[in-house]
């Protein structure tokens, strides 16, 4: 992608001033992002991946000034008539699912693919929305098909509705309005007040990033390190040779909290350790999610690309591929990134590729993760 040149996508903008004028700063209206745009898969299958267990979905009804929410999958008969006003589908993660989803949200990485999550289907009927509420990370809403009107602002008091199951502002003050029609988009910063009402039967692609909570990332990477300790560490024991004898034995020895946080110290010290940890984490596959991998032999020379549900990102000194890290150097490491950055590999780029890097990505086409061009 070349990151200098005007898109439609963006409104004429090129990535580079997109992301300097409104990332994490100020809404965008882009009137045919995605001129002349058909759903990629129709209300039938929408419904029928609602159905599948791997598959995070929600329905959302409202009724009079309350509001039901419900975890699937659904079958077909538990969902209610179309023609029922007032209720909405939401489908997690169907870029995992459909190649044509996968392919749309490819048009978004002008942003660090750590920061990409997954494109969400909304399906609403007459009426349908989900109320006034905020997100906690960056969202384009692009109109697949039929109308919503979107109502945003930005709003001081975050205070909620209640008792709802839905995270619903009790005070929304909405300061502009704009109805999107099929192609259209609209980008949100974090925090940023919306309500989207369908006007007939719509269907809406929210596009979303990854924003990582301070604890959670923390969490996530103590535990992923925590696996490693030993390795990193080695096993070295507690001792307390000068330890006297005691008449408060409940009470903690100084001596043995300093260890203990001498060994987290040591643990964070080692700068390749938490950057390991952070390129696993990041690259972990979602729940819920398998590969289908084969016993045979895989012959990469003709090339490879990546499967929709692989993660694959580097740093400097490794590259990452759904919660593995491997060491990378010299040409194999300039191999396996462009690799990450292209999602794919030509005949043209294996030329030069050792035997070691061929076997490696022919191990990833044996385990799913990658499919040898036929």
């Amino acid at each position: 992608m070349d990151i200098s040149t005007g898109l439609p996508l963006l409104g004429g903008l090129s990535p580079q001033q997109f992301m300097k004028r409104h990332w994490q700063k100020k809404p965008l209206l882009i009137r045919q992002a995605v001129p002349g745009l058909k759903p990629l898969l129709d209300r039938a299958a929408l419904f029928d991946l609602a159905g599948d267990e791997a598959v995070e979905s929600r329905l959302v009804q409202q009724v009079g000034t309350s509001w039901k929410l419900r975890q699937g999958p659904f079958m077909r008969r538990a969902l209610p008539p179309v023609k029922q006003p007032g209720w909405t589908l939401l489908v997690q993660g169907v870029d995992q699912h459909v190649d044509a989803v996968h392919a749309l949200l490819q048009q978004f990485r002008f942003a660090p693919d750590a920061r990409l999550d997954d494109l969400m289907i909304s399906y609403a009927s007459d009426g349908g929305g989900v109320g006034p509420h905020f997100d906690s990370y960056d969202v384009f809403l692009l109109q697949a098909h039929g109308r919503r009107r979107w109502r945003i602002g930005r709003q001081k008091d975050l205070s909620l509705v209640d008792g709802a199951p839905l995270k619903i502002l009790a005070n929304f003050e909405p300061e502009q309005e704009f109805v999107l029609e099929p192609g259209d988009m609209l980008y949100l910063p974090p925090r940023y007040a919306h309500d989207g009402v369908a006007e007939g039967e719509c269907m809406t692609y929210s596009i979303g990033f990854r924003a990582p909570k301070r604890g959670e990332l923390a969490r996530e990477l103590l535990q992923r390190m925590g696996d490693e300790a030993d390795e990193v560490l080695g096993e070295v024991l507690y001792r307390d040779p000068a330890q006297p004898a005691v008449d408060a034995p409940a009470a903690i020895p100084e001596a043995l909290q300093g260890f203990a946080r001498g060994t987290l110290e040591a643990l964070l010290a080692d700068p390749l350790a938490l950057a390991c940890a952070l390129g696993e984490v990041l690259t972990e596959p979602k729940a819920n999610l398998w590969f289908d991998g084969g016993d045979e032999p895989v012959d990469v020379a003709s090339g490879l690309t990546l499967d929709r549900r692989t993660r694959m990102m580097y740093d400097a000194q490794h590259v990452f591929i759904n919660g593995e890290s491997y060491r990378a150097g010299g040409r194999d490491a300039s191999l396996m990134r462009r690799l990450a950055d292209r999602r794919l590999l030509t005949a043209a780029d294996l030329v030069r590729a050792s035997d070691d890097a061929r076997e490696l990505l022919a191990s990833w086409c044996a385990s799913g993760w990658a499919h040898a061009t036929r």
